[in-house]
């Protein structure tokens, strides 16, 4: 088995000799290292990583049964363990919504005695009871497994420096990212969230080469660098950056290659499944890879229910399979993705899901046109003019909805009041194009927007709800 496991390595390092080096990057010059965390797991063929799914599936269904929420949902679909025979019959199941784990909080949808919980993390329930999410010790040992597999598919070694810059609280960010690096042996740097000076002043002086951030705070750490002079490709050993946590564009992960001088791979987590570590980028950054053999997917018309084609875009549904305290069954995420088809050339079996392109609850209907975020950020990002800090902004004025959108400049040019203008023009033309109305489009000085080094940008504003 081991010389096996040797020949399909070394196979795959000549085929990755084929494939651009932009897209491997660092990935075959660490000393020798297999490029898998868990090889087996990571590699194991379609057949055999359903009948995974299907016995883990049964295992959770009967384990699901101990809680009481699930044990009358599943009597009334009439599912037991022993009638699922394939990953499919998952869709016989009930779905789990955010609300179910509000109405049944704190602990409601336990499936092991409290005494066998060794930690919980919960949302910041501003909108009434925030959902709790309970872990066994088990369950933790499994989140670092999965984290440090995400982390060492994009080059992390233990020769790496890590340093974390999101909060240590009950955000699930910073303790998973924490110790699936410790998992992989890196040295990490638990810098927390926020004082960016001290951000960098780390990242230079523990020679810090693997990062982790949101992608709004990636952008705000390049701008104070600019300010102090510190030049990233020089004065720092940066080379991998990590970020999730909120929607972005292809247009913002490349501004952040650029000005970092980073692969920047983006991660996918969600606390309701764990936190980070559900799907993450290999180095040929054509989609996450999600973890099959801890959840299964589906991908759902969020209006219908039903299942979408693989490539239609559609609500991400995870069901998990491979916990202990608090399994979820057909968990409704509201985050909007696809299935991409095809293998990957880095030689993960496990499928891959599209960038999020923003979630269900978070879509905007103006004059009766379904409109996201994400496709108001990738045009602004195309301008080099614009910086990445920018606010929309929804209100009534005279009983007809407007929207507003606030972008600010990477530089002043005020004095030049021609060029302002065309570029205002030439930006809400193309807006128009892409979301089918007509914005007001303001371009302001940089810093006008007020930015927080510890929270996720807030990119909307609905004042309709006022009236």
């Amino acid at each position: 088995m081991k010389i096996k496991l040797l020949l399909f390595c070394i196979s795959l390092n000549l085929h990755y000799l084929c494939t651009p080096k932009r897209k491997i990057n660092n990935y075959l010059n660490q000393m020798n290292y297999s490029p898998y965390f868990n090889p087996e797991l990571e590699t194991m063929s379609r057949e055999a990583l359903e009948a995974l799914q299907t016995e883990r599936l049964r295992d959770t269904v009967n384990h699901c049964i101990n809680n009481p929420f699930y044990a009358k949902k599943l009597q009334e679909a009439g599912v037991t363990p022993e009638s699922i025979t394939s990953p499919a019959d998952m869709r016989r199941l009930p779905f789990t919504t955010k609300e179910d784990l509000r109405e049944n909080y704190p602990f409601g949808l336990a499936s092991v005695p409290l005494n066998e919980c060794v930690r919980l993390h919960s949302s910041s329930g501003t909108t009434g009871n925030p959902t709790v999410v309970l872990h066994s010790q088990k369950d933790l040992d499994e989140w670092a497994n999965a984290v440090a597999r995400c982390l060492w598919m994009v080059g992390s070694r233990p020769e790496d420096v890590f340093q974390n810059s999101a909060g240590y609280g009950m955000f699930t960010a910073g303790l998973g990212f924490q110790y699936g690096a410790e998992r992989v042996g890196m040295l990490t740097v638990p810098a927390a969230a926020g004082n960016t000076l001290r951000q960098i002043k780390f990242i230079k002086d523990f020679g810090t080469t693997v990062l982790h951030a949101i992608p709004s705070y990636a952008s705000r750490i390049y701008e104070v660098m600019k300010e102090e002079h510190v030049d990233p490709r020089h004065d720092t050993k940066l080379r991998v950056l990590c970020i999730g946590a909120e929607p972005h564009s292809e247009e913002q992960r490349k501004r952040i290659e650029e000005n970092l001088g980073v692969k920047a791979y983006n991660s996918y987590g969600i606390s309701e499944m764990m936190g980070p570590g559900v799907a993450f980028e290999c180095p040929v950054q054509n989609g996450l890879h999600i973890w099959e053999d801890y959840f299964i997917v589906e991908i759902i018309d969020p209006v219908t229910l039903e299942p979408v084609p693989d490539g239609e875009l559609g609500e991400l549904v995870l069901t998990t399979i491979n916990r202990e305290a608090m399994p979820l069954l057909r968990y409704r995420t509201r985050d909007l993705t696809r299935i991409l088809s095809g293998d990957c050339p880095c030689g993960r079996t496990h499928r891959r899901i599209a960038r999020l392109q923003g979630r269900s609850d978070d879509m905007m209907i103006l004059k009766g046109v379904n409109i996201f975020p994400i496709q108001i950020e990738k045009i602004l990002l195309k301008y080099k003019e614009l910086g990445t800090d920018y606010l929309i902004t929804l209100q009534t004025e005279n009983g007809n909805d407007t929207m507003t959108v606030e972008v600010e400049l990477r530089q002043l040019f005020t004095d030049d009041y021609q060029r302002l203008q065309t570029l205002t023009r030439d930006i809400t033309r193309r807006l128009k194009d892409e979301i089918l109305v007509t914005p007001k489009v303001k371009l302001l000085p940089k810093g006008s927007l007020k930015t927080s080094d510890e929270k996720k940008a807030v990119r909307v504003v609905d004042l309709r709800k006022q009236f």
